[in-house]
């Protein structure tokens, strides 16, 4: 290139193409949707060409059963000596029977239901009762085992050794629970007659409540002894019968003129028809 020559300038061409490319997708896009719709168009358009051709083919099945049922309808009329109306009237009595008796049905199966529905709920309270039973037996038996555990032995006035002593109405209920002697609870008032318990009668004498100390009688096989100045909780024994029974009395509380306790005999100690064991 000499001096005085210009140099040559190249132009870039503006980016049309892009644009170009644009244009043809959009337009393939579009002839594409137009046939797919216009497709649709004649798949749903046969479709309902179908459709109307099956209903007219059903709507003429339907006219020539109507018409045979209306001369099915005549026929059984004239067999049974009724006219058309006479078996209109019948057939319709006869539906509403079918209805009234469909709907007694139903009533009958709801009241049935919920009557079951009803005992559910009583089996289920009863199943919660009896759970509840169960729980309180089995809690009362825990309290009695714990306070059976609590009580004491010790000798008795003619030195025998003595089961469980009760000192309270609470404890001996727990002995009679256990089952292992008979028991019996009494209130003997000083100046009394003598009171029949089991086999024996008792006799209350003399009372000192500062000390908790008492004297009473006990008739036992037609003699009485006496148990003097005897202490509170104390078991006093003494025996009878043929079998020579051991048989225990234990004073819970000494009052003035008052003294409660029970009487303790062997399981298989005679009762009297007169007496109840407590």
């Amino acid at each position: 290139m000499s001096e005085g020559d210009q140099p040559n300038v190249y132009h870039a061409e503006p980016q049309s193409n892009t644009g170009k490319w644009i244009l043809i997708v959009l337009a393939v896009a579009y002839v594409a949707a137009s046939a797919f719709f216009i497709y649709d168009a004649h798949s749903k358009l046969a479709k309902l060409t179908q459709d109307e051709t099956a209903s007219q083919k059903q709507l003429v099945d339907l006219t020539k059963r109507m018409q045979t049922a209306e001369a099915d309808s005549e026929t059984l009329a004239q067999q049974v000596g009724m006219t058309k109306k006479d078996l209109a009237a019948k057939t319709a009595e006869l539906q509403r029977q079918q209805q009234a008796a469909a709907a007694r049905s139903a009533a009958q199966a709801a009241e049935l239901k919920k009557d079951v529905g009803a005992v559910a709920g009583e089996v289920g309270t009863v199943k919660s009762d009896v759970g509840g039973v169960k729980t309180d037996v089995a809690a009362t038996k825990a309290s009695l085992d714990a306070t059976i555990a609590k009580l004491q032995s010790t000798i008795g006035d003619l030195g025998q050794q003595s089961g469980l002593i009760a000192n309270t109405r609470a404890d001996l209920e727990a002995l009679k629970h256990k089952g292992d002697r008979q028991y019996y609870e009494f209130s003997l008032v000083k100046g009394a007659r003598p009171q029949a318990f089991s086999t024996v009668a008792l006799q209350l004498k003399k009372t000192d409540a500062k000390k908790g100390k008492y004297t009473l009688n006990v008739t036992a096989d037609d003699k009485t002894i006496e148990k003097k100045d005897k202490n509170q909780s104390e078991p006093v024994q003494f025996y009878t019968g043929r079998e020579h029974m051991l048989y225990e009395l234990v004073v819970w509380t000494v009052d003035k003129n008052k003294i409660t306790g029970y009487l303790s005999t062997p399981k298989n100690a005679p009762i009297p028809v007169t007496a109840t064991p407590q």
